[in-house]
């Protein structure tokens, strides 16, 4: 392999890495997708049982599934009438609970950057209303 090549296949890598980072960090940066994603990662769920759970609209939770889907992360199977979401693959399920089961060192005395934090004694700034 030419020295050229060796280097075009490692940008191709570095470039393909990067994608997968932007799109799992662009899924994960909202708080709805993520917690739809957590419900996901339980067992593969219906778009309206993921409404009544999170308390969204079932037009909210589907543009979400949306941008999960084209994220490459959910893929949508019909069962007759409905579609059933699930997580693209087992690989990324289990990266998933790994990356949720990760202690971060956070500073305690940092302000949470979720207003809808519902972990108890969190300090979220709260949304003007």
């Amino acid at each position: 392999m030419t020295e050229d090549r060796r280097l075009s296949s490692k940008l191709t890598t570095v470039a393909s890495r990067l994608d997968v980072m932007n799109r799992l960090g662009r899924a994960m940066a909202d708080a709805t997708r993520s917690r739809i994603l957590l419900m996901l990662l339980e067992e593969p769920r219906y778009p309206a049982e993921l409404a009544q759970f999170l308390g969204l609209t079932r037009s909210n939770v589907s543009n979400h599934l949306g941008c999960l889907r084209d994220c490459g992360i959910v893929v949508a199977e019909l069962q007759g009438r409905r579609t059933r979401y699930e997580i693209v693959d087992a690989h990324l399920t289990r990266a998933l609970n790994a990356l949720v089961e990760t202690t971060l060192a956070v500073d305690e005395h940092a302000p949470c950057l979720d207003p809808e934090c519902s972990i108890t004694g969190c300090q979220a700034p709260k949304q003007a209303a």
